[in-house]
C-alpha cells in the first residue's frame, strides 16, 4: 500500500471505527468492508468476527488528524472520494471527469499511434529473436 497505514476511523465509523480503517487501507467503500463483515457473520463464523473486531479496536490506533489530508494531497483525482462532501458542484465534477478523460484518451492514442508504428514491428521483430 502506497503511503497508507493502518488505523481506527472513529470519524466515519459507527461503532468504533475498525471497518472504516480497513475500508481506507485497502482503498475500498467502506459499505463494501460492513457488507462483507456482516456476511461472514452471518455465514457461521459470528466469534471469529467479534473477536477479531474487538481485537483490532483494542490494538489499532486511532486516526490521526492529518492523515486523511496527506493521503487527498497525494491522490490525482478525488472523484471517487465522495465529492458531494467536497462541495463541489456539479458542474465543477463533471468538468473534472471531463479532464480525466481527456487524458486517458490522448495516452491510449499515443499508445495506439506506437502500437501501429513501424518502430513497433521492428522492436517487436527483435524480441522475437
Amino acid at each position: 500500500m502506497t503511503g497508507r497505514e493502518l488505523y481506527r476511523d472513529p470519524v466515519n465509523g459507527k461503532i468504533s471505527g475498525v471497518c472504516a480503517g480497513l475500508a481506507d487501507y485497502f482503498g475500498l467503500e467502506v459499505w463494501v468492508v460492513r457488507i462483507l463483515v456482516i456476511t461472514v457473520s452471518l455465514l457461521g463464523a459470528f466469534a471469529l468476527v467479534l473477536i477479531a473486531y474487538i481485537a483490532l479496536t483494542l490494538m489499532l490506533e486511532k486516526q490521526p488528524q492529518q492523515y486523511r489530508d496527506t493521503l487527498r494531497s497525494q491522490q490525482s483525482h478525488t472523484l471517487k472520494s465522495s465529492p458531494w462532501e467536497q462541495g463541489k458542484t456539479a458542474q465543477e465534477l463533471l468538468q473534472t471527469l471531463q479532464d480525466d478523460l481527456s487524458d486517458a484518451e490522448l495516452r491510449v492514442r499515443r499508445l495506439e499511434a506506437y502500437v501501429t508504428s513501424d518502430a513497433f514491428k521492428v522492436n517487436r521483430e527483435f524480441r522475437n529473436l
